[in-house]
């Protein structure tokens, strides 16, 4: 059922898709995450990386409707970290709905466009969440080279686990806590979409990627690595 990973687009990819209803979405996909405890990979990485410092510059590669920013905000808070964050996201709409969540006050800069567009720019870290099973394969190893080119501390990718009990039992999450219909549809897709440990080598090794670690994370998350 799963041997083969899925490629199709998922709904809230659509162009066409109502700005409210594209917000609606995203919020709903921040409470998944909330649920789902997918903020603790990127946090973990973060302690290994900048944990230490007074300060650091952070780049978030899709950034939804801020969620991950903002507790990488208040994770830096909490330890007297200086943090410079900045959001790029594709969809201008996400620009909005990240703004609305957020508290104000914050150290965190939300911007619509291509990621590729920051090289250059010095950030300690670069992250991305459920980000790398909508790129296609060629999308995908151009953001690994480009992470690992400019990211100077280190960079994680933090994705999904296509398997088979998060495939199964997502349809019963997704009704039990009464998340937007899209969220429902496209959190199945995702988990299709999604990668396996054993896949990850061929696409680092494909992005001219070395030393990156490959690890699962609790309950259903795939993460990709890499350390200076």
């Amino acid at each position: 059922m799963l041997e083969t990973r899925r490629i199709e687009d998922e709904l809230m990819d659509d162009p066409a898709l109502d700005p409210a209803i594209y917000t609606q979405v995203l919020h709903d996909l921040a409470k998944v995450n909330r649920v789902t405890m997918a903020h603790r990979p990127t946090l973990a990485f973060l302690e290994r990386t900048v944990g230490g410092r007074k300060s650091f510059r952070l780049l978030d590669v899709g950034f939804g409707d801020g969620d991950m920013l903002r507790q990488i905000a208040r994770w830096a808070e909490k330890r007297g970290i200086a943090a410079e964050l900045v959001g790029v996201d594709l969809n201008a709409n996400s620009v909005a709905a990240a703004r609305e969540a957020t508290p104000h006050g914050l150290p965190i800069t939300y911007r619509a466009g291509d990621y590729a567009d920051y090289a250059g720019e010095g950030f300690d870290c670069i992250v991305s969440s459920l980000v790398a099973h909508h790129m296609t394969r060629g999308q995908l190893l151009d953001f690994l080279h480009f992470m690992d080119r400019e990211a100077a501390a280190g960079w994680l990718v933090n994705d999904l686990h296509r398997h088979w009990f998060a495939y199964m039992g997502w349809p019963l999450l997704a009704r039990l806590m009464r998340w937007h219909r899209i969220v429902r549809h496209d959190g199945h897709l995702s988990i299709a979409r999604s990668y396996r440990p054993q896949e990850w080598p061929e696409l680092l090794e494909a992005a001219g990627v070395r030393g990156a670690r490959v690890y699962r994370a609790f309950p259903s998350r795939l993460c990709v690595e890499a350390l200076r």
